[in-house]
């Protein structure tokens, strides 16, 4: 793990990826409690948060084709520099007191876009940097590190929320976003480019498709990777109102509530990336996710605050196991030139987040939204039920 730390490109596309996830997930904390303050619907919050993740589903794939050919250190860049400016724009409406929740939603629209491309270009530069024989413990390194953002970004986002508003909260997301972006661009990277062609792309995709179908152990990760975001990360856009409406804490602590999964999500990974526990890949992903589920269930069953946050932070266990292998699996499952276009059907996967999160908020108007995250973890065992019977024949 610490020669990693000795080659230049790792370090500065490790740090891109930790400072901008933790802005990402500050944001999503201070969006979702301004727009539940503001209007007290979790189906608005829901709305709000899906805006930031539909791209994903929209555009995962077209992204993923895109970065086979074109420099992935420019669109990283690039990406940076929007998300400074998207942040920025709505610090600025909320100082004048004129921001509305479609003024948040629009500029998570815009974040969510450049997210599109995560693991189409950083992600798999991050594996390239490594090379194969240590893309392991590079994933495993990469993915701690993002659970530690989803872990200090809520509670950086619960504490500055509460001190200097949502105005505070996006103008800090913008500086640090203006700082990744110098990271990029003294970062050295080599790639073959070629020629984008448009017409090409859809041709790109199918053959991605393609070869998931003749390799079964990808289309378990599709899968895997559909039922997790949908009916389990769905409940990010309902940690507001559950903190706010059924335990009847403070923005400082929602954000402890919406830390407590990626803590655990740390500690897991951390195990995993030691290289010090042997476990069949397979086995690791799809009984990651069967735990978070299942510490869901408990978060919408248990009746005390600190208790909630226990069962979510063994829930981290098993979204660690989750987001090491989903990335694993397909770098050492696909060729390098399918790389990219096979993480860009991932995003996509990733992408049905959203439709879960509008899923969980509707049915938070007629249920509760403990009530609704509970019928949602429910489903996502069910559906995951058949995809482990077809590991356990295998």
């Amino acid at each position: 793990m610490l020669s990693l730390f000795r080659q230049a490109a790792f370090v500065r596309l490790w740090s891109v990826g930790g400072l901008a996830n933790a802005m990402r997930w500050l944001e999503v904390l201070a969006a979702g409690l301004y727009t539940f303050q503001l209007t007290q619907s979790g189906l608005v919050v829901a709305a709000v948060i899906a805006c930031r993740m539909l791209p994903m589903l929209l555009l995962g794939a077209l992204v993923g084709a895109v970065a086979e050919a074109l420099n992935r250190r420019q669109l990283l860049l690039a990406g940076q520099v929007l998300m400074a400016g998207a942040a920025g724009a709505v610090a600025l409406l909320a100082v004048a007191g004129q921001a509305q929740p479609w003024h948040i939603a629009l500029g998570g629209l815009v974040s969510g876009t450049v997210w599109a491309a995560e693991m189409a270009t950083r992600r798999r530069m991050i594996g390239e940097a490594a090379g194969l024989e240590r893309v392991v413990t590079a994933v495993g390194l990469d993915s701690v590190t993002n659970a530690a953002t989803r872990m200090l970004g809520p509670l950086l986002g619960g504490v500055t929320y509460e001190v200097i508003g949502l105005a505070g909260a996006y103008a800090i997301s913008s500086a640090v976003h203006f700082c990744t972006a110098a990271i990029v661009a003294g970062l050295a990277y080599r790639q073959d480019v070629r020629r984008l062609r448009l017409a090409s792309i859809p041709l790109d995709i199918v053959a991605g498709l393609r070869m998931a179908r003749e390799r079964p152990l990808l289309l378990m990760v599709f899968a895997v990777t559909i039922v997790t975001n949908a009916f389990g990360f769905s409940y990010s856009g309902l940690i507001a109102p559950i903190g706010q409406g059924r335990f009847g804490v403070s923005p400082s602590y929602v954000g402890i509530l919406a830390a407590a999964e990626p803590l655990g999500a740390i500690l897991g990974g951390l195990l995993l990336a030691s290289g010090r526990v042997a476990l069949n890949r397979r086995l690791v992903f799809i009984g990651g996710t069967t735990l978070f589920l299942l510490s869901l269930v408990g978060l919408a069953l248990l009746p005390a605050f600190w208790l909630a946050v226990g069962v979510l932070v063994l829930g981290g266990f098993g979204t660690a196991g989750f987001g090491n292998m989903q990335s694993t699996l397909v770098m050492t499952l696909a060729p390098a030139e399918m790389r990219s276009r096979l993480f860009g059907i991932v995003t996509v996967c990733i992408g049905t987040s959203p439709l879960g999160v509008l899923l969980a908020g509707l049915m938070s108007s007629f249920l509760t939204p403990a009530g609704a995250v509970l019928a949602m973890a429910a489903t996502g065992l069910l559906l995951l039920t058949p995809i482990a019977w077809f590991l356990a024949r295998r």
